[in-house]
């Protein structure tokens, strides 16, 4: 059986959660529109104490062919990201949660400070290879988290990971360090825009996005109200209908429990 993992941060009941989501497109915008359930989960099961403090970073404005599978309307183009989901969430929801209509870059990595959780949902090894950059030797080096999720047409994958070690013990595994070739921006990527809502959909069905998203904040749940976790990641194919976990790794010289 696999190993498990234990909370690496103390919940306080004078303190929320304080999560960044780095990237407003598929994955992004379907991740922000779900953490309001988590968030009101959070407040139910700690007597309204604690809940989530977010904030949605993307410079990127809407465009015509975003309205295909993302959550946009044509009345929309044009404006930002973030600031779209950000103020329909807060609207909604009656939340105070923050945008930065900004590209997350080497110069404001400390937008990243003092963050608990940090969900990347970019869709290119530069952007990736940045956030394991920044959280590993930059200013946001103290954040117990990072989240990544990734996909193609309809398949994909999400991997809950730790940039430092904590009490001398070994951290869970991030993306990059399971997967070095999703950092390696010296071997190419098929970073083209879409030019018509048939490629688009091509490129990425409907579905996949929410669909991981909901396994990956499902995950992140089981971490939150019950301190532990068997599995921090997982690949998800809406083709076959197959979840394959990622299980927590068993640490060198302990046995895996029978």
């Amino acid at each position: 059986m696999p190993d498990t993992h234990t909370l690496a941060f103390r919940l306080r009941p004078d303190s929320n959660v304080k999560v960044a989501v780095v990237g407003a497109g598929g994955n992004g915008s379907a991740v922000l529109l779900a953490l309001p359930y988590l968030h009101q989960a959070l407040m139910a099961w700690s007597n309204n104490q604690i809940g989530l403090d977010v904030v949605l970073i993307d410079g990127d404005t809407v465009s015509e062919i975003n309205c295909v599978r993302q959550p946009f309307t044509r009345n929309e183009v044009g404006l930002n990201k973030a600031t779209v989901l950000v103020g329909r969430v807060n609207l909604f929801w009656g939340l105070d949660w923050e945008a930065h209509p900004v590209f997350l870059s080497e110069k404001n990595m400390s937008l990243l400070d003092r963050v608990n959780i940090v969900i990347g949902c970019v869709d290119t090894k530069a952007a990736r290879k940045l956030i394991h950059e920044g959280l590993t030797k930059g200013d946001a080096c103290y954040v117990d988290y990072w989240l990544d999720l990734g996909n193609r047409a309809h398949s994909g994958q999400f991997v809950l990971g730790q940039t430092r070690e904590r009490s001398g013990e070994k951290q869970l595994p991030t993306i990059a360090e399971l997967y070095p070739e999703s950092v390696d921006t010296t071997t190419p990527e098929d970073d083209l825009p879409n030019c018509s809502a048939e490629e688009a959909l091509q490129r990425q069905e409907p579905f996949i996005n929410q669909t991981l998203a909901m396994h990956a904040l499902a995950m992140l749940t089981q971490l939150l109200r019950y301190n532990e976790i068997r599995y921090h990641g997982g690949f998800v194919n809406t083709q076959s209908g197959i979840v394959d976990p990622i299980h927590v790794p068993v640490p060198v010289g302990k046995k895996s429990p029978k």
